[in-house]
């Protein structure tokens, strides 16, 4: 899709937190599994996390996604790094929290997501679009018609 003044926009992956971005208190956010299985057909779907509360996985379960589970330090850098090999030029991202930052300036869409958990300022400065929930930052991909609107100049 080519959109005017912001270039064209190809999604070949979709490259998400967890915690705090698609689920609460580490279950997932109603609406949030139908879209990411109706989503799964088109592109592919990468989970990066710490996994604040060891659901992750479980949550999941049945959703055709690589999942990644990020150890030691420097979060921040593990994911951008992940991004980077996908080629970040075909990726939109979904974060809400610092360790997100990096990872939401490198796509070619940068989505911070609003939940309860909230949204660190770098990672919203970082981001394209701020939306209030998953399912929306979801349906800005099964709608592109509201990433066009959005994202145009």
């Amino acid at each position: 899709m080519e959109i005017p003044g912001f270039g064209p926009v190809e999604i070949a992956h979709l490259v998400s937190d967890f915690t705090g971005t698609l689920s609460v208190d580490g279950r997932l956010v109603e609406g949030v599994r139908e879209r990411l299985l109706s989503l799964s057909e088109h592109l592919t779907i990468h989970i990066l996390t710490a996994d604040t509360f060891g659901t992750a996985e479980r949550e999941l379960s049945g959703i055709p996604c690589r999942f990644h589970r990020l150890s030691g330090e420097n979060h921040d850098h593990q994911k951008e790094a992940y991004l980077r090999e996908l080629g970040p030029e075909r990726v939109m991202a979904l974060g809400n929290g610092l360790n997100d930052r990096l990872m939401l300036r490198a796509a070619r869409v940068g989505v911070a997501v609003m939940l309860p958990e909230g949204v660190a300022v770098e990672a919203l400065l970082s981001a394209d679009i701020l939306v209030r929930s998953p399912v929306e930052a979801l349906d800005l991909l099964l709608e592109p018609r509201r990433l066009k609107a959005t994202l145009r100049f």
